[in-house]
């Protein structure tokens, strides 16, 4: 079980029985380390014990690009219902951050990333999160393995190259896209999705998300709806309070659709 150290605003993740090391001290990690406890390093300097949390995941996973906001992984759970023992296919796995949520919310995973290396570094974060046996990293092109002209795809448990599985996938309860070919796959939610079942896409651009709705409507998807998902930081200081003018707001939109 992998552990967060925090003291002030700096943060390290260690394993039971691993040492930290830094210009403020040397501190070993119990192997009975307990979220909740405050360790010291030789240098008497104290560091809380947390249990990793989803937004940890999001600041510690190893990157392979921009991962998903939790702003917009929020949204998903809350217009999807996604829950416990609901079987999600993901395509476009990237970091992982969404399928690690997923994942510790009780959802079996199984998620498409084209790039082998992006693959491994998911299946990395996987272990990180704790959830290596209920989301399944694939290396491959969903798209390719729907139309049945898939190569090959990578098991979650142990790198090994093996068969990629039938184009037939199953029933899903929910179907989440971040891919540039999302509209083409969504074209095959009817096949994809169990009655009642969502689909959700990610899209950065707006002209990509038109093309999205437009395939939704096109083979009958029912409550089609796409949002722009925004957020704004507040700030409160002795001069009054705000929304803060740094960063940016926008993430991007997500669009919704539902198999009747």
């Amino acid at each position: 079980m992998t552990v967060l150290l925090v003291h002030g605003d700096r943060e390290y993740l260690r394993e039971p029985g691993e040492e930290l090391q830094t210009d403020l001290g040397v501190l070993d990690v119990p192997d009975d380390v307990e979220p909740g406890q405050t360790l010291e390093t030789h240098l008497g300097e104290p560091f809380e014990v947390r249990r990793l949390r989803g937004p940890d995941l999001f600041n510690h996973f190893e990157r392979t690009g921009a991962p998903m906001m939790p702003r917009d992984v929020g949204l998903i759970v809350g217009h999807t219902g996604v829950a416990a023992g609901d079987r999600v296919l993901d395509a476009g796995t990237g970091t992982g951050v969404l399928s690690a949520y997923l994942g510790r919310m009780g959802a079996d995973v199984t998620t498409y990333e084209r790039d082998s290396d992006f693959a491994d570094v998911a299946r990395e974060n996987m272990k990180l999160a704790d959830v290596a046996d209920s989301v399944e990293v694939r290396t491959g092109d969903l798209t390719a393995e729907l139309a049945g002209t898939g190569d090959q795809s990578t098991d979650a448990s142990d790198g090994s190259d093996s068969p990629a599985a039938d184009s037939d996938l199953g029933e899903f309860d929910v179907l989440t896209l971040d891919t540039e070919d999302a509209p083409e796959v969504v074209a095959r939610a009817p096949d994809l999705l169990a009655r009642g079942g969502y689909v959700a896409v990610y899209s950065p651009f707006v002209e990509a998300t038109r093309e999205v709705v437009e395939a939704a409507r096109e083979v009958g998807l029912a409550d089609v709806e796409t949002f722009e998902t925004i957020q704004r930081r507040m700030d409160f200081d002795d001069r009054g309070s705000r929304p803060s003018t740094a960063g940016v707001g926008h993430t991007g939109y997500l669009t919704f659709a539902r198999r009747p």
